[in-house]
């Protein structure tokens, strides 16, 4: 077993299987999917560290731990289409292509659109593709979706998100509520959009996606 390989099962033991994930498949996945391959090169070392590591100067990978929890709550189903939101590199579009039946990646950060491609084709990740466009967007003209996940913290929830979901659907995200993080779904039924707070997460802002400031007199 190769230095990564490893280190990969290590994360999994100890950063993921104590932090209540049991779905069987995504742990699958996490052990499956090389988490290196997606970090810059200079990154590597800290690959499977208990950490978030940045993949650009937009772009942060989740804690391994905060990942997989979130994918969790979102109880995704091997028959689902998954929106996933700024998701850099790709390392999420892997493990939801596990997941899912199909993913559809949004990004327009440079760097990820650059290599996304690639590293899910080394993956094997063929039910996953990654378009150029903007996350706040989302990509209706794919949906609706059964999941939407986003890559990163926001202080408010584009109203665009919620409107691509399915009957159904769920949107998995980290609130951002002062310096506290609140891994939310958010669900669509017939009555409207329901919303549960699942855990706390540390999770860095995405960028451009934070609250308006108001200005009074």
């Amino acid at each position: 077993m190769s230095d990564f390989a490893e280190a990969r099962q290590a994360m999994v033991d100890s950063q993921i299987r104590p932090s209540d994930v049991t779905d069987r498949r995504l742990l699958a996945a996490f052990e499956s999917v090389p988490r290196d391959l997606f970090t810059p090169r200079s990154k590597h070392a800290s690959a499977y560290a208990d950490a978030e590591v940045a993949t650009s100067d937009q772009r942060r990978m989740m804690r391994p731990r905060d990942l997989a929890k979130l994918i969790h709550a979102a109880d995704v189903k091997a028959d689902e289409l998954v929106l996933d939101i700024a998701c850099g590199r790709g390392y999420s579009t892997a493990i939801l292509a596990r997941m899912a039946e199909t993913v559809v990646g949004v990004e327009n950060d440079e760097d990820g659109l650059s290599r996304a491609s690639d590293i899910l084709s080394q993956c094997e990740a063929d039910n996953a593709v990654v378009i150029d466009a903007d996350p706040k967007n989302g990509m209706p003209d794919q949906g609706p979706y059964d999941v939407v996940f986003v890559n990163g913290a926001v202080e408010e929830v584009p109203q665009t998100w919620l409107d691509q979901l399915a009957e159904g659907g769920r949107l998995a995200v980290v609130v951002r509520k002062g310096p506290v993080g609140k891994a939310t779904i958010f669900s669509r039924s017939a009555a409207g959009i329901g919303e549960r707070v699942v855990f706390d997460a540390a999770v860095s802002p995405l960028p451009g996606f934070e609250r308006e400031q108001s200005f009074s007199l």
